[in-house]
C-alpha cells in the first residue's frame, strides 16, 4: 500500500508539467488530454484533470477556447500560453538534474543491499 501512496504523490506533483509537456506539442481538448494522461498512468480518471486545468488557467499557464461542433456539446482545446511554456522549461532545468540525483543514490542504495 506504501508504494501506491508514494507513486500518487510523485505523480501529483508533476502532473501540471506533464499537461503542459502535452500540449506543449499542440492543442488538445480536454478528453484527449486525459485519455492520453490515464494511458501514460499519470492519472486515474478524467475527473481528476478537469480541476487542475482550470488551476492552470487561472493561473495563465494554459488557455481554452470551445469549439462547436454540428452536434453535441461544444469541445474545450487548451493550448499553452507562453507563461506556461516558460514555467514547462523551469520544470526541465530543474527536473533533469533533480531526476539525476534521485536515481544515483537508488543506485547507490540497491548496491549497498546486495549480498556480496
Amino acid at each position: 500500500m506504501n508504494d501506491v501512496r508514494i507513486a500518487t504523490n510523485l505523480r501529483k506533483g508533476v502532473l501540471e508539467y506533464c499537461v503542459l509537456a502535452l500540449l506543449a506539442q499542440g492543442e488538445k481538448y480536454g478528453l484527449e488530454l486525459a485519455d492520453d494522461l490515464v494511458r501514460r498512468e499519470l492519472i486515474a480518471s478524467e475527473g481528476s484533470l478537469y480541476p487542475l486545468l482550470a488551476r492552470m488557467r487561472e493561473n495563465g499557464l494554459v488557455e481554452p477556447r470551445a469549439v462547436t461542433s454540428g452536434a453535441g456539446r461544444p469541445r474545450r482545446y487548451y493550448a499553452i500560453t507562453e507563461r506556461g511554456s516558460e514555467q514547462l522549461t523551469a520544470f526541465a532545468q530543474v527536473w533533469a538534474p533533480l531526476s539525476a540525483q534521485v536515481d544515483t543514490l537508488l543506485g547507490e542504495a540497491r548496491r549497498r543491499e546486495e549480498p556480496r
